[in-house]
């Protein structure tokens, strides 16, 4: 008794490999990034999809005038949980998410520029969707996470 036990065992232990590894692999493949942020530079806005699903949509401030936030499409070069600005007055960028050079996505304490341009080139939001994006980027990786940016 104990003998067909350990073959049925074993034959559900190898059937589940042998459907459902090739599956989860090709859905992973097909489907893109884990992690998706589209920022429109028109509306101010970005969108974030996790695994192809909407996670969320939150007000942004990119470059006000005489400054420039690139456009194209990036992958996360480093994040920091903590970082201040070298070249602006050591200004606090919490929840960083570098994706060219020194740009940045990053939470802000001016909240009530967000929704219109008003940085130096990056991308603020407040600081609680900063932090969202932060541990979406921590949990899905640096590699599985793209960004976009858009006029």
């Amino acid at each position: 008794m104990m003998i067909r036990f350990l073959h049925f065992m074993s034959f559900v232990f190898a059937a589940t490999l042998f459907f459902t590894a090739p599956i989860e692999a090709s859905v992973f493949a097909t489907s893109g990034p884990a992690v998706n942020v589209v920022i429109d530079i028109s509306s101010q806005s970005m969108s974030v999809k996790v695994n192809g699903w909407p996670y969320g949509r939150w007000k942004v401030s990119t470059a006000r005038p005489g400054y420039y936030t690139p456009r194209g499409t990036f992958r996360v070069q480093r994040t920091a949980k903590v970082y201040y600005s070298r070249k602006y007055d050591n200004s606090p960028m919490p929840n960083s998410v570098f994706f060219k050079g020194g740009y940045a996505i990053h939470g802000s304490y001016y909240v009530r520029s967000l929704g219109r341009p008003a940085s130096h080139g990056c991308v603020r939001l407040l600081p609680a969707n900063a932090a969202r994006l932060y541990n979406l980027v921590q949990k899905y990786g640096s590699k599985s996470t793209r960004i976009t940016i858009v006029d």
